[in-house]
């Protein structure tokens, strides 16, 4: 149980962290890499999308990087988790489609985290599993559990 949880602190923390500064990145129009590589708005215009969905992007990207990680709100992170999902699987679907196939891997990767964060949650950050994860701690012990 113990790995469960620092698997599940690890994802969220990395993928929390990512799209923070994508949000971040795509509010500023700053470089996609740190030290060289295109700017945002040439990636976003390349794939054939307007410039402004980087601020939408943005605003929505932010905060749901901070409902990830703070405690509570519990269908607000999972609308989190689903934007992210749609965000990370939209741009490799846009990669891919147009004919840039070794820029869809880090989407994938990262979507591969978002997933893995999603999976991993503990019962007290699930929508009603808190609620399962209570119950579960009063019920009456049965033979099996002594077993």
């Amino acid at each position: 149980m113990k790995a469960k949880h620092i698997f599940y602190w690890a994802t969220t923390s990395l993928i929390a962290l990512e799209t923070f500064a994508g949000g971040v990145m795509d509010l500023t129009h700053g470089r996609t890499n740190v030290f060289s590589g295109p700017t945002v708005v040439e990636v976003v215009t390349s794939l054939g999308y307007p410039v402004y969905v980087l601020g939408i992007l943005g605003i929505w990207k932010i905060p749901g990087a901070i409902t990830l990680v703070v405690p509570r709100f519990l269908r607000l992170k999972e609308w989190a988790y689903a934007g992210i999902v749609f965000e990370l699987s939209g741009a490799a679907a846009s990669q891919a489609i147009r004919g840039q196939p070794n820029d869809i891997i880090a989407p994938l990767v990262l979507l591969v985290l978002a997933l893995s964060s999603w999976a991993l949650r503990p019962p007290n950050r699930i929508l009603g599993g808190a609620l399962t994860a209570t119950a579960d701690r009063h019920a009456a012990p049965t033979r099996s559990d002594s077993l």
